[in-house]
């Protein structure tokens, strides 16, 4: 064979080898836009609304909203009016009405009946997350709740200090933890100087709040997620066991007082995200 012909064969080989290799390097080029392409079409992140409860203020949930946030999701904690059960639903049920995309509503103590009624029909809500918190039935107050399960009386109810405040309903007035007992009833795992400052700064409810019977239940057709406080002085835990039990929640139960977003807060937020993630 001449040299001639034995060159043209090798250098058709060698180029061919090189189409090759640009095939494959475009092939693997394109493998990370496809990537890109399946998870641009993946499933939204949801919102997260965090409703407090009674004696309380949005801030007790800074350390859960600030890991929540600091993992890419957007959360929101608006304020709840603490004037009634109906109107405080009412509040928030718009609030979230304004929300685009899924959302996991998540409520604490006196939140969780808020929550419980506000969610009910709206769609884009996707699980509910109960933090010592009331998962009311229908018909039900939040007096009546404190007492399932075979619970002894709350030590709430011994220590509250009443005080009128202005267009109340006759019989209505606003509801305080006795400032000496706050530590004891509400924050017993904290601090005491935090606890101190939680007294001073407590936001009342209104007493007809614990009348105040309860709509449709929304964890009736809405997945839910309880957290357990042992240590409850607030909530009886026989009580936040049984309306667990109820809702059919998945539930965890830890040695904590009744504010375990604040003693516990990365319990709550692993709570949080596992039914985000569902």
């Amino acid at each position: 064979m001449s040299q001639p012909v034995v060159m043209s064969r090798l250098i058709g080989r060698k180029l061919w080898l090189i189409a090759l290799a640009l095939v494959l390097a475009v092939s693997v080029g394109l493998m990370p836009s496809a990537s890109r392409a399946a998870s641009s079409t993946a499933a939204p992140k949801p919102t997260i609304v965090l409703v407090h409860g009674a004696f309380a203020d949005a801030s007790g949930w800074n350390a859960v909203a600030a890991g929540l946030q600091k993992r890419g999701y957007t959360v929101y904690a608006p304020a709840n009016p603490l004037r009634g059960l109906t109107s405080d639903a009412a509040y928030v049920r718009s609030f979230i009405a304004t929300i685009k995309g899924p959302i996991i509503m998540v409520g604490h103590s006196y939140g969780g009946a808020v929550i419980t009624n506000a969610a009910t029909g709206n769609k884009h809500v996707k699980a509910l997350v109960y933090i010592a918190a009331y998962a009311l039935a229908k018909g039900e107050a939040v007096g009546q709740a404190n007492a399932l399960g075979g619970a002894a009386p709350s030590l709430l109810l011994s220590h509250i200090v009443v005080r009128p405040f202005a267009g109340a309903a006759k019989g209505d007035a606003d509801a305080y933890i006795d400032p000496a007992f706050f530590r004891q009833v509400f924050a017993a795992d904290l601090p005491a100087k935090q606890a101190a400052l939680m007294a001073a700064e407590q936001r009342p409810g209104s007493l007809s709040s614990l009348a105040q019977p309860s709509g449709t239940p929304a964890w009736a057709t809405i997945p839910s997620w309880y957290l357990v406080a042992h240590d409850d002085n607030a909530i009886p835990p026989a009580a936040e066991r049984a309306m667990a039990a109820r809702a059919h929640a998945h539930t965890v139960e830890i040695d904590s007082s009744h504010v375990a977003m604040i003693s516990h807060p990365s319990v709550v937020t692993k709570l949080i995200l596992n039914a985000a993630r569902s």
